[in-house]
């Protein structure tokens, strides 16, 4: 009993002690935006001190405990988006930046949708009781709505305040039926594209290297491995359901109702 005791006091120190240091380095990069004059940089470093509050809430307010490291991945990815990616412009000096965030999304979506149907199935108030491979394919389904969701998110962003949160792209090849000069529903093909010319009143620019995608590759690839991590932890939830014991390790990503 003491050893449990002794290592879940471990992992709250290490909690903290990532949630103290994340915080500062966000004050840090506030400050200096503020500085050289971002003040919507500012703003996002504001957003992301508020976001770092999500866990708390979940646990004080809702009675919802959070195992330790998911906890840090939440701040880690909190950070990783808001600061690395938007302030330190990760997403366009790391290619795969965005597709690794997406990624561990998936997989925290997917523990959190497992938690929701797992605290039921666990409650003896509660009369339900569902299958192993029903409570993966709830968790399954609940990480792809989020990620459907906050694709409508990206779009709207980008259609209403001209964003460009659904990166655009540069392709070599694209097919369309708009090329059919009979007008016909057939796809016309073109390979090779080395540069297209978008012709403006304000001017002209040159895209050199092919034609400019306008965001529906990022979305697809955004879901296709938010669709990975989901299926990664629905396996995973899977094995646990049917072996706790045996899968133990799972626990330390799925949140679990407080006992007191």
């Amino acid at each position: 009993m003491l050893k449990i005791k002794k290592i879940i006091k471990e992992n709250d120190n290490k909690k903290l002690t990532v949630y103290l240091l994340l915080r500062l380095l966000v004050i840090i990069s506030m400050v200096l935006q503020f500085f050289k004059g971002n003040y919507s940089n500012v703003l996002l470093c504001i957003l992301t001190l508020i976001l770092f509050l999500i866990p708390s809430f979940i646990n004080h307010k809702l009675k919802i405990e959070l195992p330790s490291l998911l906890e840090i991945i939440i701040y880690l990815f909190i950070f990783s988006s808001e600061i690395l990616g938007e302030i330190q412009n990760f997403y366009g000096i790391i290619p795969q930046w965005d597709t690794i965030l997406h990624t561990i999304n998936g997989f925290l979506c997917g523990a959190i949708g497992f938690s929701l149907i797992d605290i039921l199935n666990r409650n003896d108030q509660v009369h339900i009781n569902l299958t192993p491979v029903f409570v993966a394919l709830v968790s399954f389904c609940f990480s792809m709505t989020i990620g459907v969701l906050w694709e409508f998110f990206e779009y709207g962003m980008d259609s209403i305040f001209r964003m460009d949160m659904q990166k655009d792209r540069i392709v070599k090849e694209i097919s369309s039926v708009k090329l059919n000069e009979n007008k016909e529903n057939v796809t016309v093909k073109v390979d090779n594209i080395e540069y297209t010319i978008l012709y403006t009143k304000d001017g002209n620019f040159i895209i050199d290297g092919g034609y400019l995608d306008i965001g529906i590759k990022d979305t697809m690839k955004d879901l296709i491995v938010n669709f990975i991590g989901a299926f990664v932890f629905s396996i995973i939830g899977y094995l646990y359901i049917t072996n706790r014991d045996g899968y133990k390790f799972a626990e330390n990503f799925i949140p679990r109702r407080r006992k007191n």
